[in-house]
This record gives structure tokens, C-alpha cells and sequence, in this order.
């Protein structure tokens, strides 16, 4: 009976070093995660029918010549450029290839050579009090990286958004927002004016659903919202 409680003793502890070791290897410093991310977003210039600019935004690859990024960022722009951060090099936004008017969410056709794409993380894991780090461009100032937790996961109608610290200013909307293991699992979307905090991304989760819909090259001008749909920022507050 004593062998078998030191036996049962060994093999918990074994199992615990295992999962300790899996932890330690799936997490990376924040560094670490910047310097991924960072490589992988993109700034982006909404310019008008006359060239002239638009808005400014952020995105980031999902694989090869796909950037997510806010329907809100692009919305109304005939044409549009991305830069990669920190690089001069301009490349073209090609036009749309799927959009998701409900949860401002859009991908875009945007060929960079050699570009790396984040990979996306499961949000319906996310808890609240997590660490997340967002990456964007406020106000046009490239590659800025804050750090933050989720302070809360609110239900807006029939959906689902994170609510978290990490600021997020003009010109980071459609940037992400990512875990302790480098994942995306949020867009940065949103963020309410005098509020403390209150910052918002939309669940990863969605815009995995939205690859699945992939489809040909459409104009820039057709990234707007369709009928009566209403977006999941109208029913924010």
C-alpha cells in the first residue's frame, strides 16, 4: 500500500512537470511576441476617389496576400495602400475578398512578399484577467505595442466582444490583439471617448469564420454595409 501512494506520488508529479513544461513552452516573453506581430501588421491609408486621404488604420496578415482588418477603416475609400511597419515599401490594396457588415470585420487582398501571418487563437477560451498585447498604428505612429488584460467579455445581442486595457487609439482600429502565446484572439474595433479604459476587440473567432468565405476580388467601394444590417458597434453602450 505505502509503494502504491509513492508510485501514484511519482507519476502526479511527473504529470505536473509535463504540464508545466507545455506551459512554459506555449508562452513567450512580450518581446518575443512583439517582434512576430509587429512583422506581420500592416498600416493602412484609405485614400477618396480624388487620392486624397481618407483614414488610417491597421491590419495584419492571416495567410498568404490576406489582411484583416475593420470594415469601419475602409469603408467609403476608393483605393488604399498598406506599409508594412517600420518599411517605406507601399503596396496596393487590390480590393476585398469578404466582409462581415455585423461584426465590422473585412479581409483584403494585399500581395507582400515573404509576408508572415499571425496565427489565430480560440477566443471562446479567453477569460477575463488574461494578459493580451495590441499592436497598431495611432494616429499614424507606426508599430506601437501596449500591453493590457481582458477586463471583461460583454454580451452585445447575439454576439459576443472583449472588453480590455490595452489602449486602443485612431489608427489601431483592425489590429490584433493577441494572447500570451503570440495568437490572435481579437481585432481591435473599438474604443469609447472619455472612458477609462474601455477598449474593445472583436472574438477571433468570427473573423476564423469569415476565411471560410473567401472568395474573388471585389472593388474597394463594395466594403460597405449591406441593407438594414446593423454593426456590433450599434449596439455598443
Amino acid at each position: 500500500m505505502e509503494q502504491d501512494k509513492k508510485l501514484l506520488g511519482y507519476f502526479t508529479c511527473l504529470v505536473l512537470f509535463h504540464l508545466c513544461v507545455i506551459i512554459t513552452v506555449n508562452a513567450q516573453s512580450p518581446q518575443q511576441i512583439a517582434q512576430k506581430a509587429l512583422a506581420s501588421t500592416v498600416l493602412l491609408v484609405m485614400e477618396d476617389a480624388k487620392g486624397q486621404p481618407l483614414s488610417l488604420g491597421s491590419g495584419f496578415f492571416v495567410r498568404d496576400g490576406q489582411v484583416a482588418t475593420n470594415l469601419h477603416v475602409v469603408k467609403g475609400a476608393s483605393r488604399g495602400y498598406a506599409k508594412l511597419v517600420g518599411q517605406k515599401t507601399k503596396y496596393d490594396i487590390e480590393g476585398i475578398t469578404a466582409i462581415d457588415t455585423e461584426r465590422d470585420l473585412v479581409l483584403l487582398k494585399v500581395s507582400v512578399p515573404m509576408a508572415q501571418a499571425l496565427p489565430l487563437g480560440d477566443s471562446n477560451t479567453v477569460q477575463v484577467g488574461m494578459p493580451v498585447y495590441a499592436v497598431g498604428n495611432p494616429r499614424g505612429l507606426e508599430g506601437t505595442f501596449s500591453q493590457g488584460i481582458i477586463s471583461s467579455i460583454r454580451e452585445v445581442g447575439t454576439d459576443r466582444i472583449l472588453q480590455l486595457t490595452a489602449p486602443i487609439s485612431p489608427g489601431s482600429s483592425g489590429g490584433p490583439v493577441l494572447n500570451s502565446g503570440g495568437e490572435v484572439i481579437g481585432v481591435s474595433v473599438a474604443t469609447f471617448r472619455g472612458g477609462q479604459n474601455l477598449n474593445f476587440a472583436i472574438p477571433s473567432n468570427y473573423l476564423r469564420a469569415l476565411m471560410r468565405k473567401i472568395g474573388s476580388v471585389k472593388p474597394l467601394l463594395q466594403a460597405k454595409p449591406a441593407g438594414a444590417k446593423r454593426s456590433i458597434l450599434d449596439n455598443l453602450g
